[in-house]
């Protein structure tokens, strides 16, 4: 899963990564993303989406990254793909820097991304077989190989036969199986995975998670899989990370996520799973996100925390480790 490299082991959170686990594949180390707003009448304004932010994923493993929409998941993720550039820290794959997305590079094809909106990520004037090979263009194979091999994974995809259509003349769930396909023709070690069931129904949402599965069983890509949705994220993540309004403030396997939360926040986001049980533990969230153009202090979840102490207010929380791949930022744990 994400860490970074120069501070103390015993927080997961802001770690090393642990020696008995494989090398990691991708290493966040300090990230931050500032983004600036001006307007005729308003002097310029900071939006932090990602705020000194420290992960790793490793080779084959699957992390999920949750949160409420407008926490900074998706930044987040175009950050780790190199589709954005960090305004501070180092993103690192293999242990060597990773290079902008589009720049010909040593990494070129090996991080893919998923996107939430197929429709809108497929070019509508292509054909499904071109688009899919466009991604081999970089790697200098000719035309008839990168079409054979975008046919071949589209079989691999339950598509077989129908690379001479149209991104319109298919279903949602088809589209999202062609936007799998285009992510695994350059074999990637690394696919992200931003929100890629959100916008399909519940029986197309489970075919599509059992094919993502079994590409990892066959191919075997790391995915980092963001979602909105702790059960979905549950069912197909080992390790879970807890994201609010650009920070961190809760990582650990699945099972101490799902058992044993620390963090009010991570609390009610499983009270907000749907089930038959009226006798929850946890309430859901209640308010919306505060404006990420003006934070507040302290603890950002302290205003709508139904724990929240007088030092929530004033001081931001320190990670505490709950466990050795169990850790928390919250004064409460």
């Amino acid at each position: 899963m994400l860490t970074i490299s120069d501070a103390s082991p015993k927080h997961i959170g802001q770690s090393t990564h642990p020696h008995d686990q494989p090398a990691p594949l991708l290493q966040l180390v300090h990230v931050s993303q500032k983004f600036f707003t001006q307007s005729l009448w308003r002097k310029r304004k900071t939006l932090l989406a990602v705020n000194d932010v420290s992960m790793f994923i490793t080779h084959g493993e699957t992390v999920g990254l949750v949160g409420e929409s407008g926490c900074g998941k998706s930044t987040l993720g175009r950050l780790a793909c190199g589709l954005l550039q960090p305004s501070e820290g180092h993103i690192l794959l293999d242990g060597r820097p990773l290079p902008p997305a589009g720049a010909h590079s040593w990494a070129t094809g090996r991080i893919q991304m998923i996107f939430q909106d197929p429709i809108s990520s497929l070019n509508p004037r292509l054909r499904v077989r071109s688009s899919i090979a466009e991604p081999l263009a970089a790697k200098h194979i000719g035309r008839v190989e990168r079409n054979n091999m975008a046919d071949a994974i589209l079989g691999e995809v339950g598509l077989d036969g129908l690379g001479s259509r149209y991104p319109h003349e298919f279903s949602g769930g088809q589209r999202q199986r062609i936007a799998i396909a285009r992510a695994l023709i350059t074999r990637p070690d690394l696919v992200i995975c931003d929100e890629p069931v959100s916008a399909l129904d519940a029986s197309i949402q489970a075919q599509t998670l059992n094919l993502l599965r079994t590409v990892q069983e066959r191919f075997g890509p790391a995915y980092l899989f963001i979602s909105h949705d702790l059960a979905v994220v549950g069912f197909m993540c080992k390790r879970i990370v807890v994201m609010y309004l650009g920070s961190i403030v809760e990582e650990g396997s699945t099972e101490q996520i799902f058992t044993a939360s620390a963090h009010p926040y991570t609390q009610a986001l499983l009270a907000a799973i749907p089930s038959g049980d009226e006798t929850k533990k946890y309430a859901p969230p209640e308010g919306e996100l505060p404006n990420p153009l003006s934070p507040p202090t302290g603890c950002h979840f302290h205003p709508r925390c139904p724990h929240a102490l007088a030092i929530c207010r004033r001081e931001p929380p320190t990670w505490k480790a709950l466990a050795p791949d169990h850790s928390v930022r919250c004064w409460l744990a």
